[in-house]
């Protein structure tokens, strides 16, 4: 509770994944009924945030955006994560040439971002969530690989892996109930982190069409659709853009107070 970074970023992370739950329940306006009379409506007791172009409820819509942001992110980061951890784990622990081979493979993909990853994908495919969530995973798994690589290049000439080798574990017992276990922490930090850069690039993608189909109300679309109308009023692209910033700092702030955290040097 010392650490003011990850009070600070669970309490947004938090309050964006209460925000998203509420919303399987309940909405103060379907979220896609247009209103007409109410086109950018100002903040009132019927619309609390507002309306955009169509009439449609702000807060309505960014509570489902919470929903598809926090679904990407998540599942895009842990395909990143899961992948890279392993090809990390076994390139930096048997080394010679399945090292060699991997981390060249790693390295490619660095030249891939994740928009370029997402326009190659909806090339082949078609764009929408699926696209989106690939995209970013694939674009993510080269910093999860050097860093669980490095991790493990530390830990595997420690006298614990000399000892249980000396006992005769097996090679891979010995990096799956060993080493692992001990070369978490970056990972964990990485994720919390990467969520942040996910929830970006989520955005950025349904901003330019390869993300969240039109008819799903996430904050990407959000932004879209309103850059056309800041003239008119600036709650349509204020509501999402705001809520893009809180969930991408309370990320980026729950990462710093992990890592400071999880520091073997810093004193408890």
């Amino acid at each position: 509770m010392r650490n003011l970074n990850f009070v600070l970023g669970i309490f947004l992370i938090s309050l964006v994944i209460v925000v998203a739950i509420i919303s399987f329940f309940w909405t103060p306006i379907d979220p896609n009924k247009m209103d007409f009379a109410a086109q950018f409506a100002t903040p009132t007791a019927a619309h609390p945030l507002g309306a955009d172009n169509f009439g449609r409820d702000l807060l309505s819509r960014l509570m489902i955006g919470a929903r598809s942001t926090l679904y990407v992110g998540l599942i895009a980061v842990g395909i990143a994560a899961s992948i890279g951890s392993l090809i990390g784990a076994l390139a930096g622990y048997f080394g010679h040439l399945f090292d060699d081979i991997s981390m060249r493979l790693i390295d490619t993909l660095y030249a891939f971002p994740a928009i370029l990853m997402a326009l190659l994908l909806a090339a082949i495919f078609k764009p929408g969530t699926l696209t989106a969530m690939t995209a970013i995973g694939i674009a993510t798994i080269p910093i999860f690989a050097r860093l669980m690589r490095s991790s493990v290049l530390t830990q595997k000439n420690l006298p614990y892996v000399e000892a249980a080798r000396a006992q005769g574990m097996a090679e891979l017992s010995i990096l799956f109930k060993h080493i692992l276990p001990n070369s978490l922490s970056p990972i964990i930090v990485q994720a919390s982190l990467s969520l942040a850069v996910a929830v970006l690039a989520e955005a950025a993608l349904s901003f330019l069409g390869l993300g969240s189909p039109p008819n799903v109300p996430s904050w990407g679309n959000m932004l879209r659709e309103a850059q056309g109308f800041l003239s008119f009023s600036p709650y349509p692209a204020l509501v999402p853009g705001l809520a893009i910033i809180v969930t991408v700092l309370g990320w980026s702030l729950l990462g710093d107070g992990l890592r400071d955290m999880l520091d073997p040097r810093n004193e408890p």
